[in-house]
């Protein structure tokens, strides 16, 4: 698959993982705040199977 997501993208994904991970482990929202896995390694892989199904792409380099 070919990167779909741009910098700002990956960064507020991983950060919004990271943030839902940490809330399920400290016990504030309980165990739906695993979910963060998706966006933290969709974030991280730079590659999200939605977009791609869609045909969206917010990454600036064009894939050859």
């Amino acid at each position: 698959m070919k990167a779909n997501e741009g910098s700002m993208d990956r960064a507020l994904r991983i950060i919004a993982g990271i943030a839902l991970i940490a809330l399920a482990y400290t016990g504030k929202i309980g165990m739906w705040g695993y979910i963060g896995i998706i966006p933290l390694l969709t974030g991280i892989l730079g590659i999200c199977p939605a977009y791609a199904i869609f045909g969206i792409s917010t990454c600036k380099l064009k894939n050859k």
